[in-house]
């Protein structure tokens, strides 16, 4: 009870300071837009092409930007938390009866709240290009974005107290992302690429995501690669929220 009291007051602090700059949804939302203009028109053309998923292009191109959007969204959550460090308010912090737990996931429900947002405003936007999805499975395809924005959100926050520089995290976390979406197929199915690259990108726990959001969008929520990508993340968001846990326990000890 005291959990969810503490990170309830931690959210309540943060989502405050973030909806007196709302421009932060709008900007999220930008680069996937861009994609979504620029880029999945290309795909028409390859759509019949052997590897293809069925369900046509943009069925097929919008989960995995939704997948990107919520990696990215969180990615960059870690900035924030350094000027705090800076600022000296994580060292306040130690004099408070707070659970160290909350201070995680307080932040972090912040985060998925925004990212949440902008998925509901890509989906919308993405409705007159061709998009077409269940009303069930976009609360499925959120509850899956949210799992990927817990996990990346957790490991960036623990990432940014341990380097505690801006110089050192922005290296770390945004080049460690690239191969991690590029080898889960957000941009371009995994059917067509090559069995060398499919074999690699088997390990990458992202690409299951990434096959779930597409089931999902093709109104198969019955699929196993549904089930499976769900609990893959739930597991790595679960140890990537005691890894973020114990940051935030060792950074106010």
């Amino acid at each position: 009870m005291k959990l969810l009291r503490d990170t309830w007051l931690v959210f309540g602090r943060y989502w405050g300071l973030f909806i007196h700059n709302p421009v932060w949804v709008a900007v999220g939302v930008v680069q996937p837009l861009l994609y979504l203009i620029l880029f999945a028109p290309l795909l028409k053309s390859i759509a019949r092409t052997p590897g293809f998923p069925s369900g046509g292009a943009y069925n097929v191109f919008v989960p995995g930007l939704l997948v990107q959007l919520g990696m990215f969204g969180a990615a960059g959550v870690g900035f924030s938390l350094i000027a705090e460090l800076r600022m000296g308010v994580i060292e306040r912090l130690r004099v408070t009866p707070v659970s160290r737990v909350a201070l995680l996931l307080g932040r972090a429900l912040r985060d998925i709240v925004s990212i949440l947002v902008q998925s509901l405003i890509l989906i919308v936007l993405a409705l007159p290009f061709g998009l077409s999805i269940h009303p069930i499975g976009v609360v499925v395809v959120l509850a899956l974005i949210a799992l990927i924005g817990l996990l990346t959100a957790s490991i960036a926050y623990a990432v940014a107290l341990w380097v505690r520089s801006e110089d050192s995290y922005a290296p770390i976390i945004f080049t460690s992302s690239l191969p991690i979406l590029l080898l889960s197929g957000v941009l371009l199915p995994l059917g067509l690429a090559p069995q060398w690259l499919r074999n690699v990108a088997a390990a990458n726990p992202l690409s299951y995501a990434v096959d779930a959001a597409r089931a999902v969008f093709n109104h198969h929520l019955g699929d196993p690669s549904v089930v499976k990508g769900v609990a893959i993340m739930a597991v790595l968001s679960v140890v990537a929220v005691v890894v973020g846990a114990r940051a935030f326990g060792r950074a106010v000890a």
